[in-house]
């Protein structure tokens, strides 16, 4: 089945300043990290106890999310892909397309009783080209579309020569080997791990230089298909795009937070010319998971703003009878740093009132309509309607859909 991802891929570097269509991406690869707490906390859990999902339930939502057909990318850990892309298939119809984390440096270990996330990153790769793509090594030629041919290499600077050139070392390394075994791959950045690395302010300037040093000596056919990176605030995703507009831009979820905290860094990183949003946490934490993922694919595909989007998100909730985390009122707290140009890092939190939201249309670029199955190729005109009408819209379309 065609991907959707390559399909808004191609649209993008054709018609880079033109073309809005925007990346989903839910990233599942959390037992890579988070290890016993990857798969976020059980709902049968009581009050004062910390109780997890089990590996099976996560892998369970991971194929109702598949389903579902929101995402354009679903990132896993080698073994769960092993278990959903090779034994069980669940890509071969689905629009989704899979990708397995590459390499799992050692900041992003997070271990109890351990110092691993605050100790200066260290490469490693856990898992090899082979076993992703056929599920043991030395794959034959004929073996390797049997999984995925897509993976994320992650990054992490920490203005320290020594460390940072090893890291760059490993980096093309993997780019050789994924070249030579038709292995695509998409770049995750992360800011320093040690505080003291990079003055704060200086700490976007910084991402985005080593983003464009990293990759200037990089030729086509080994350059990641996008990027993935802590959103700095305009001014700094304005600063990389205008650099290279075919430079696919992606940003990280981060925590959790408040759900208007999720939405609005999703519109404000594609307003400020972000293509790509990968949500980690902020998904796995989610009340309901396929509630969470519609309204993000609804906001990046300009059905609905991110305001009216967690009104509407608790009347999804209110009728599933699933309590909230958080009062609405609360919900719409914003907890980042997305309202300040510069980046700096200081918190803007804007009032609770619902603007008016944007009437432009979702993407139909060279004629077409965005391959996604979200609300927004409904033929409905939200420009003629009002926020509440929007509301009461999508809230009866997810009572159809959940019953």
């Amino acid at each position: 089945m065609e991907k959707s991802l390559d399909t808004k891929l191609a649209r993008i570097h054709a018609d880079p300043h033109g073309c809005k269509d925007f990346i989903l991406a839910d990233a599942k690869d959390a037992d890579m990290a988070l290890s016993i707490g990857a798969p976020g906390r059980s709902p049968e859990s009581h009050p004062g106890e910390v109780r997890y999902r089990t590996l099976a339930e996560f892998r369970d939502i991971i194929e109702q999310i598949v389903e579902q057909g929101f995402v354009d990318v679903m990132l896993l850990s080698a073994s769960t892909s092993e278990v959903l892309t090779i034994q069980k298939r669940i890509f071969d119809n689905s629009p989704v397309t899979p990708a397995a984390r590459a390499n799992d440096t050692t900041d992003i270990h997070i271990v109890r009783g351990s110092n691993y996330p605050t100790d200066p990153s260290l490469p490693f790769r856990t898992a090899t080209l082979d076993h992703i793509q056929c599920g043991h090594l030395d794959c034959k030629p004929e073996e390797r579309r049997l999984g995925v041919d897509l993976g994320l290499y992650s990054i992490t600077y920490n203005n320290d020569t020594v460390l940072d050139r090893t890291a760059l070392e490993e980096y093309k390394q993997f780019r050789l080997e994924a070249e030579r075994k038709g292995f695509r791959h998409f770049l995750e950045v992360f800011d320093p791990n040690r505080p003291e690395a990079v003055e704060a302010s200086q700490v976007p300037a910084f991402i985005n230089d080593a983003i464009v040093r990293t990759l200037g000596g990089v030729t086509s056919k080994g350059r990641p298909i996008f990027l993935k990176m802590v959103y700095h605030g305009p001014q700094a995703m304005e600063e990389l795009v205008r650099y290279d507009p075919h430079l696919v831009v992606g940003i990280l979820g981060g925590s959790a937070g408040t759900t208007y905290d999720a939405f609005k860094l999703l519109s404000e990183a594609k307003k400020h010319g972000a293509r790509v949003a990968l949500f980690g946490r902020k998904i796995n934490n989610a009340e309901n998971q396929l509630a969470f993922i519609h309204f993000l694919r609804l906001i990046a595909d300009g059905a609905i703003g991110a305001e009216e989007a967690v009104k509407a998100y608790h009347g999804v909730l209110q009728q599933l009878g699933v309590r909230p985390a958080r009062p609405l009122h609360d919900d719409m707290v914003l907890q980042t740093n997305v309202m300040n140009y510069g980046g700096n890092g200081k918190v803007i939190s804007v009032p609770n009132a619902t603007p008016a939201a944007s009437t432009k249309p979702a993407c139909a670029c060279n004629g077409k309509r965005p391959h996604s199955r979200s609300a927004a190729t409904d033929t409905v005109d939200f420009s003629k309607m009002t926020s509440a009408e929007k509301i009461a819209y999508h809230k009866a379309r997810w009572d159809r859909i959940l019953g």
